[in-house]
């Protein structure tokens, strides 16, 4: 800005004195023009991007010699009326030789007046005007129609049934972190409902005077990196080393340790509210439901010592595998040897009880002329199925999806069956003879005649299997958490009873078993027949929606589809960003001197468009290395951070075409013509789409009757 002060003093006071000879020294370096935006010249077009209008700072001194209506020295004021202050620079020199005495004495009436303060009330009315316009335009939006259709659409399934768990205080396993859920739980709980409603499947209706409608508040997120002439953005190589301190403490405080803060105290909310036992028990180890009331773990008291002739179950210690499960139903054809399945299944269930046997007698251990004999570490034994009387089983028969793994069956006849029926039970890192405690010792099954570890792959069973997991022998001997087990549920008359309440975890225990049990259950997660998934690649160009209701012509149709405009123009605007990023980037790396306008407006441009880019990639790109099943809403966290980038990407790029023209009024014009082509165009966009979104009866698309007719953009949109 000194550079242009001293040209334009220079010009101005060219009749009074001579003409400089142009060389290569400091002067000839002071070619760049501080421009100001058309309508504001007091106000440089950098500062005018970052979101208010730059006001100069005015030191007391001076401030008391305008009220006393004299001029400060050293000002001069401009065709433009900018206000020229003289500073330190590289130009410095040049100044004080281009300034003469008569110029120090300009009148005051050229000095720039400072802006009214009724004039900055206006403009701060005029923004929270302009912000509660937009809150009640998302009001209106969001909640017109709300109650339609009357009946259960998609995720309401899950998301309704898990907002009636919250009030009624029973336990579910979600993979998502809970917050949404208990927001959802607290508007029904608000609202009166009281939790009653079973949310069963899609098409279920639903009565209205007992199951609100939920929907999230209309949510605004403002990511704003100020200019350069905002100093607290900038880096501060010079600042004392006790400021760069505070800084430092004030980001870890108020970004890592008050957001794991409010994380972790959701999950104390989330533990201390749902203290019923529920559908979610069995993804959990026996500690975590010992503390559920209703668990048969739960105040409970059980044999602390596994015996012979007990009824137990058998949980496998990874994390959402399950208990040992068996059924009546048979491995199917070509499916190993055709005998009973045997499988692990996460819910409480009777066909996961066992009776523990010994292998060489059908004696009945119960009988009360039979001394009590427990289990030891190195016995072997037999598994009875208590609802089926078949004994577990392997062989070398391929597992059905595990290669190099045996079949685990179940065998024989009321307990009688073969040698193949036999294991040796082996307590970790414990020593032979050894007794067995239930719920705390870790225990392996090792098959007797073909040496493998009875063990879970993980995997899920096709529909012959009811898409439970697959149980394998294992011929790899080595100690993993799949082909590890506990003694849960244990039933002996003849034995005494210990309380369990020794057991419960403490709270530190209860988050990180969450967290691995979520983790577990999200890599889990498979598409099943019929069911509309998509890939990260259809998202950013919105090539097929979702829907969320019905199919047919007489079906109330819901379909999800991202705003074409809104869609594309992200689309475009990133790669634009990235071409126009990459000019200025080497532009700036080769030293080009910028005019100044030019330079805040591409700091502003790189450094919060930088920032944008980064956030949209790091919620976009992850899905492209994901296993599990995946849906276009997966992609709208990263179309925050898009649209985002859209508005500083275009409003940078109208105020550039706004400062290229001389004359002001056209500069306006443009800019403003500029914004309201993108405000209609996405409106009117809305305005066209809505019938998606706020559901729509009758002729589908294809139909020229239909409310959608000729809006079928592309083929892959199947409303």
């Amino acid at each position: 800005m000194l550079c242009a002060t001293s040209r334009l003093l220079a010009a101005r006071t060219a009749t009074a004195l001579p003409a400089q000879p142009r060389g290569r020294g400091p002067g000839a370096r002071c070619r760049r023009r501080e421009l100001h935006f058309p309508g504001h010249p007091e106000v440089a077009l950098g500062e005018f991007l970052a979101g208010r209008l730059a006001r100069s700072s005015v030191s007391a001194s001076r401030r008391a010699t305008l009220r006393r209506g004299r001029m400060p020295p050293a000002v001069g004021g401009g065709p433009a009326g900018s206000e020229l202050r003289p500073r330190r620079g590289r130009c410095g020199p040049q100044v004080t030789r281009a300034v003469g005495p008569d110029v120090a004495a300009e009148p005051a009436a050229r000095s720039p007046k400072r802006p009214a303060r009724g004039s900055r009330r206006f403009e701060a009315a005029g923004r929270w005007a302009l912000l509660a316009l937009v809150t009640l335009l998302s009001f209106a939006t969001r909640f017109h129609r709300l109650d339609e259709p009357p009946h259960i659409c998609w995720d309401e399934t899950h998301f309704g049934k898990m907002g009636s768990y919250y009030i009624n205080r029973t336990f579910f396993f979600d993979v998502h972190p809970p917050l949404g859920k208990m927001l959802i739980g607290l508007a029904g709980y608000l609202s009166g409902y009281d939790g009653t409603f079973l949310f069963q499947k899609p098409g279920d209706n639903s009565v209205l005077s007992s199951v609100p409608c939920w929907s999230p508040l209309p949510t605004s997120l403002y990511w704003n990196c100020p200019g350069p002439s905002q100093r607290h953005c900038s880096p501060l190589p010079s600042s004392p080393l006790v400021t760069v301190g505070k800084h430092l403490i004030a980001r870890v405080l108020c970004l890592i340790v008050l957001p794991l803060t409010l994380y972790t105290a959701t999950y104390a909310v989330h533990f201390m509210v749902l203290n019923k036992s529920g559908p979610g028990d069995g993804f959990f180890s026996s500690a975590f439901q010992a503390r559920l009331s209703g668990n048969n773990l739960h105040n409970a008291s059980i044999p602390e010592h596994l015996a012979y002739g007990s009824v137990i179950t058998v949980k496998n210690l990874r994390m959402a595998i399950g208990y040992l499960h068996s059924h009546r139903h048979l491995y199917p054809e070509g499916i190993g040897a055709r005998q009973q399945q045997v499988t692990t299944y996460l819910h409480k269930d009777y066909n996961n009880l066992w009776i523990i046997k010994k292998h060489n007698t059908n004696a009945d251990p119960l009988d009360p002329s039979i001394p009590v004999e427990f289990v030891r570490h190195g016995d072997i034994i037999r598994l009875e199925h208590k609802e089926t009387s078949r004994n577990l089983h392997s062989h070398y028969h391929e597992a059905p999806l595990t290669r190099k793994h045996y079949q685990v069956t179940g065998y024989g006849i009321n307990g009688t069956g073969d040698s193949n029926d036999f294991w040796r039970i082996e307590v970790v890192n414990r020593k032979f003879g050894n007794r067995i405690k239930v719920l705390r010792s870790r225990i392996r099954l090792i098959h007797l005649v073909t040496g493998c570890v009875l063990g879970s792959s993980g995997k899920v069973l096709p529909k012959w299997g009811w898409e439970q997991l697959e149980v394998t022998c294992t011929p790899y001997l080595k100690e993993t958490l799949n082909s590890i087990w506990n003694v849960e549920d244990h039933i002996n008359p003849k034995l005494p009873n210990i309380s369990l309440d020794v057991l419960q975890p403490t709270f530190p225990e209860i988050l990180l078993e969450s967290h691995m049990v979520m983790i577990r259950g999200n890599n889990g997660l498979k598409p099943k027949d019929n069911e509309f998934t998509s890939k990260p690649w259809h998202w950013p160009i919105n090539y097929q929606g979702l829907r969320f209701s019905g199919i047919n012509d007489t079906d109330f149709r819901v379909y999800l589809l991202g705003n074409p405009v809104v869609w594309w123009l992200n689309l475009l605007s990133i790669a634009l960003y990235v071409l126009l990023g990459s000019i200025i980037a080497v532009a700036v790396q080769r030293g080009a001197h910028l005019p100044a306008e030019v330079e805040g407006l591409s700091q502003v441009l790189l450094q919060g468009g930088g920032q944008l880019l980064l956030g949209w990639m790091l919620h976009y790109l992850p899905f492209f290395l994901m296993g599990r099943i995946l849906y276009f809403h997966h992609y709208f966290p990263a179309m925050l951070f898009s649209s985002m980038l859209t508005g500083i990407l275009w409003d940078t790029v109208l105020q550039l075409c706004a400062w290229s023209l001389a004359s002001p009024f056209l500069a306006r014009g443009m800019y403003a013509a500029g914004l309201l082509s993108l405000l209609l165009g996405t409106a009117y966009s809305f305005y066209l789409f809505h019938p998606l979104a706020y559901g729509m009866v009758g002729p589908l698309a294809q139909d020229p009757r239909s409310p959608m007719a000729g809006l079928r953009w592309l083929e892959s949109w199947d409303f």
